[in-house]
């Protein structure tokens, strides 16, 4: 069966305009093109649209998704699988924070005190969790699964200061790679060496043992992996490309 451009943005629940828009940047093609100029999509479109809007829920910006798509390497079925994963991790954490919300709520009226590491057990996990369903696999491919546990467990038995810590020190260096890459600064350059050594240390939280090697192969992610690229250039494009830079000129100081 196919689709004109109104019916399938029906069926789908996006717009003409966003299908016109993925049609220019080359993301989604129509199956072909009337005489009268009408796009017509067939069954292999409406299947790379439903990839589209799965990564698009995964938070991957336009770029990456097309760099995903186009790859000959790209297995539907084991990407079907991970986003499986993801949406059900998703779910653990959502109903641990809801329970955590009721528990909460509970103590509040006046029923069963929570310890402080119970008030903040479900942040932690749902941390752990949304790392996990995003990168794992490929962490886990690179280093195994006792690195890839060990850092999960660390981050679990974080105290309530030290969880605050971790995450206010994540949230500095992406604010201070989109500055230095805006102010166009050096990856190798004082400011970049600075915010190598923030990423250093925002790892001591999660990984018992440092080495230079691990944080250079760790950089590589940064900019081989789309995932991780769409992570850190979500606001600002380029700050994944800086920090692997930025990481390379640190661990060879």
């Amino acid at each position: 069966m196919e689709y004109t451009i109104k019916a399938l943005a029906e069926l789908a629940g996006v717009t003409p305009r966003t299908l016109r828009w993925y049609d220019r940047i080359g993301l989604l093609k129509p199956l072909r093109t009337t005489e009268a100029g009408y796009r017509l999509y067939g069954p292999q479109q409406l299947d790379r649209l439903q990839d589209i809007l799965f990564y698009r829920e995964l938070g991957l910006e336009l770029a990456a998704i097309r760099t995903i798509l186009d790859d000959p390497a790209f297995d539907r079925q084991a990407a079907l699988q991970s986003h499986l994963a993801e949406l059900k991790a998703r779910r653990t954490r959502l109903d641990a924070l809801i329970l955590t919300v009721q528990r909460t709520i509970d103590e509040a009226e006046g029923g069963t005190k929570m310890t402080d590491q119970e008030k903040f057990d479900a942040f932690k996990r749902s941390a752990v969790d949304a790392n996990e369903a995003a990168h794992g696999a490929e962490i886990r491919e690179r280093y195994g699964d006792e690195a890839m546990d060990r850092a999960n467990a660390c981050i679990l038995s974080l105290t309530q200061e030290g969880y605050g810590q971790w995450k206010a020190l994540g949230d500095e260096i992406l604010q201070a790679l989109a500055a230095a890459v805006a102010a166009g600064a050096a990856p190798a350059g004082p400011e970049g060496q600075r915010i190598a050594a923030l990423h250093r240390r925002w790892l001591s939280y999660s990984w018992e043992a440092y080495t230079p090697q691990a944080h250079a192969g760790l950089a590589e992610l940064y900019v081989s992996d789309p995932r991780f690229t769409a992570y850190y250039d979500r606001e600002t494009p380029g700050c994944a490309a800086f920090l692997r830079g930025a990481i390379r000129a640190y661990t060879r100081a």
